[in-house]
């Protein structure tokens, strides 16, 4: 089994606006940081990427159409497009935690305010799939909805209250209370 991981953030302005440049320009190198990360597998990206085109207009191959959570209501042309998406594989959740410790997505969480809208929902999930599986683009949406719904289970989960692969709870919130589910926090 690996680990599925998506990530969605509503970005303050749409992408080439002069006040999420510096968030722009983080991009790539954060990507590059991930896939040399240890436990890293793979992550969508456009087949034939056109830089005139958003993430909605790219063909992403086997990661299927690009799509997002309901909670997303921004633009989707070039010119409204305010998202920040992620779709991963890992070998499990403590890859990606470490991941998220490393020193250029810090970075990006601690000014994560400069460019990211707070939103009252979780902007990630993670799930468990097959060896042999790939992740979609709407099935990333749907495991985020999901989480946000019904909160932490094995089908979508977060650091806090995680499953491992055959469904065990392996970490929950040491405040949780029977029945409460705290909505929205971000890593």
């Amino acid at each position: 089994m690996r680990l599925a991981f998506s990530t969605i953030a509503v970005l303050k302005h749409p992408y080439g606006h002069p006040d999420i440049l510096s968030y722009e320009e983080r991009i790539g190198p954060v990507f590059g940081d991930a896939e040399n990360s240890p436990g890293f597998i793979d992550r969508a990206r456009p087949i034939d990427p056109d830089e005139t085109k958003t993430n909605f207009e790219w063909d992403y191959g086997p990661w299927g159409t690009f799509t997002t959570p309901r909670f997303y209501t921004g633009g989707r042309l070039s010119e409204t497009d305010s998202r920040a998406s992620t779709l991963s594989i890992w070998t499990d959740l403590a890859s990606v935690r470490a991941f998220s410790r490393s020193e250029g997505h810090r970075y990006m969480l601690r000014n994560q305010a400069r460019w990211v809208v707070h939103t009252d929902w979780k902007n990630f999930a993670a799930w468990w799939i097959g060896d042999d599986e790939i992740p979609t683009w709407s099935e990333a949406a749907r495991r985020i909805e999901l989480l946000n719904d019904k909160g932490p289970s094995p089908e979508a989960f977060d650091f806090h209250t995680s499953y491992d692969e055959f469904g065990r709870l392996t970490s929950a919130p040491k405040t949780a209370r029977a029945g409460a589910y705290e909505g929205a926090s971000a890593e």
